[in-house]
């Protein structure tokens, strides 16, 4: 007979599938953005390129106001992946709080 490892339904470890869970949805939202940005850049190259071959002005808000409000979803939904602080992180503040504490020790030893 072999061994089986069977739990009652109460004891089972279910972390290891909610990991897994909660990465797979965030794959999903990752791709879902990195399509919606190639997207972006796909289309909205398509349509300025046919407005100014076609005569229109490269300087004309119409020319633009696609790629502007697309480009303001798309701000949109890189906030709603990514979180509010993707750019101004704690690990941005970190890194920037060493690059300017190396920046004035190389320039007190250039004054020394």
């Amino acid at each position: 007979m072999e061994n089986y490892d069977i739990k009652p339904y109460g004891e089972k470890n279910y972390s290891n599938e909610e990991a897994y869970l909660r990465a797979e949805k965030r794959l999903k939202e990752l791709k879902g953005f990195y399509w919606h940005a190639f997207w972006y850049v796909a289309v909205n190259i398509f349509i300025v390129g046919m407005i100014i071959y076609n005569g229109g002005s490269f300087f004309h808000f119409g020319t633009w106001a696609t790629p502007v409000f697309w480009g303001i979803g798309l701000g949109f939904h890189a906030i709603g992946v990514f979180g509010r602080r993707f750019a101004f992180g704690k690990k941005w503040e970190e890194r920037k709080i060493r690059e300017f504490m190396e920046k004035e020790e190389q320039d007190r030893r250039q004054f020394e």
